[in-house]
C-alpha cells in the first residue's frame, strides 16, 4: 500500500533568501537513487513496507516514523540487532526517536559523520538528498562488506575502497630506520665541487 504525501502542517512557506535556498537544497534530490532505494528496501526489509508514492514527499512520508529505517538498519546486522524497539507512533517526539536510533545504528555499521542526515532533514523534510546520501552510504558499506546479510543488486550502490593496512614486525621497522640513516649519512660528504652549473651569463 503506498504511502501518502502529506504537507508540513508546522511548517509555513519559505520566502526570499529562506526559498532560494530551500529550492537549492531540494534540486539536489535525485528521483532516480530514490527509485533504487524504495526498490533496495522492499528487497532487504520485504514487500509488506509498500512502496511511497512517487516524489520527495511521497518518499518523506514513507520513512518519516523511522520504522523503515530502523527495520532496513536491523536487517544488515547478521546477529544482536542494533534497534531493540520498532513501534510505529504518530506522536512527533516517537517519530523523531525511532529516527534517531535509527541513525546511531547506522554510524556504528560504519557510516561516516559527514554521510549522516540529521533528524530534521527527514521528518520536517528539509533536506531529502541528504536522507538519500545517508542511505546510499549505508548500501555501500553493506556491499562492500559483502557479510551476506545485503539483499539486492551489488551494482545499485558503489563498492568503497577499503583500507589495505601492513603490519611491519619490529626487525623490519629497525632495517627500514638503518637505511634512512645510511641515506642521510652518504649526504653528509656531499659537497658542490666537481658540479658543473652551466656555462655563466655573458653580459655584452
Amino acid at each position: 500500500m503506498a504511502a501518502k504525501g502529506v504537507g508540513m502542517a508546522n511548517k509555513g512557506p519559505s520566502y526570499g533568501l529562506s526559498r532560494q535556498v530551500q529550492d537549492k537544497i531540494d534540486s539536489k534530490y535525485d528521483p532516480e537513487l530514490e527509485q533504487i532505494l524504495v526498490d533496495w528496501i522492499n528487497r532487504q526489509c520485504g514487500s509488506d513496507v509498500g512502496k511511497p508514492e512517487p516524489g520527495k514527499l511521497g518518499f518523506q512520508a514513507w520513512l518519516k516514523d523511522g520504522c523503515i529505517l530502523s527495520r532496513l538498519v536491523n536487517s544488515l546486522f547478521p546477529e544482536d540487532k542494533p534497534v531493540k524497539k520498532i513501534q510505529n507512533s504518530t506522536m512527533a517526539f516517537k517519530q523523531m526517536e525511532q529516527i534517531s536510533q535509527f541513525l546511531k545504528a547506522a554510524e556504528a555499521y560504519g557510516v561516516s559523520k559527514t554521510d549522516m542526515f540529521q533528524t530534521v532533514d527527514l521528518w520536517e523534510a528539509k533536506d531529502l538528498a541528504a536522507v538519500q546520501r545517508t542511505l546510499s552510504a549505508l548500501g555501500s558499506l553493506a556491499v562492500t562488506k559483502d557479510e551476506g546479510t545485503y539483499r539486492g543488486d551489488p551494482s545499485w550502490f558503489f563498492k568503497k575502497a577499503q583500507e589495505n593496512k601492513r603490519e611491519f614486525s619490529a626487525e623490519q621497522l629497525k632495517a627500514g630506520k638503518n637505511v634512512i640513516g645510511l641515506q642521510m649519512g652518504s649526504n653528509k660528504g656531499a659537497s658542490q665541487e666537481g658540479m658543473s652549473y652551466g656555462r655563466p651569463r655573458q653580459i655584452m
